[in-house]
This record gives structure tokens, C-alpha cells and sequence, in this order.
């Protein structure tokens, strides 16, 4: 059974920092990419980063780049997501994700999502 756990999250003031994790079971997690998204107002959900297999490469959304910074553990089967710098608008609930393939076709799996505030 596959499952995406993301604890933490929080309460955060402007310019704070937060890492979030997300632990990940029943799958191999060093065979897969694992992203990081969040709804936008009025838009769905938008990609907020991406780390391949390996965790040598990550890749961001332009709202994030340069603040945000995405890794993994391939050890822990954990994906992280530190976020610097944080500005009220990154206020969201925040979702980690993976998609598998079954063989058949590539199916999508997400976390129970994790609330991030970032307020004065």
C-alpha cells in the first residue's frame, strides 16, 4: 500500500523559515521523482518543485526559486522541502506527491497535504 505521510508544517512570520518532510512507503522511492505542490487562488494546484531519483537535481516554480530548496533521502524514503524566506503568499496546504507506474499506465499518489501559515 502506498502512502505519502507529511508532518510538520506550521505557523510562520515573514522572512521564517520551515522544512517540511514527507515520508514515503510501499513503492521503491529511489526509482521515482517526487514533487511538491500547493493550490493556487483561483488556479488548482500548482507544481511548486520537483528532485529526481537520485536527488541530484531539483527543479522549482519561478514564485519559489532561489527560496525554496528540495531534497531527498533515499535511505529514509523521505523527500524534504526547506523553505526560506517565506512570504504570506506561500500560505498553503502543501502536498507531497509521487506517480507510479503499474504497468499499465502512470498513476498519481498524494499526501494528506500539511498546512503552512505564514503570518505576523
Amino acid at each position: 500500500q502506498v502512502q505519502l505521510v507529511e508532518p510538520g508544517g506550521g505557523l510562520v512570520q515573514p522572512g521564517g523559515s520551515l522544512r517540511l518532510s514527507c515520508a514515503a512507503s510501499g513503492f521503491t522511492f529511489s526509482s521515482y521523482w517526487m514533487y511538491w505542490v500547493r493550490p493556487a487562488p483561483g488556479k488548482g494546484l500548482t507544481w511548486v518543485s520537483t528532485i529526481d531519483t537520485a536527488g541530484g537535481r531539483g527543479y522549482y516554480a519561478d514564485s519559489v526559486k532561489g527560496r525554496f530548496t528540495i531534497a531527498r533521502d533515499n535511505a529514509k524514503n523521505t523527500v524534504y522541502l526547506q523553505m526560506n524566506s517565506l512570504k504570506p503568499e506561500d500560505t498553503a496546504v502543501y502536498y507531497c506527491k509521487t506517480d507510479l507506474w503499474t504497468g499499465r499506465r502512470w498513476y498519481g499518489y498524494w499526501g494528506q497535504g500539511t498546512q503552512v501559515t505564514v503570518s505576523s
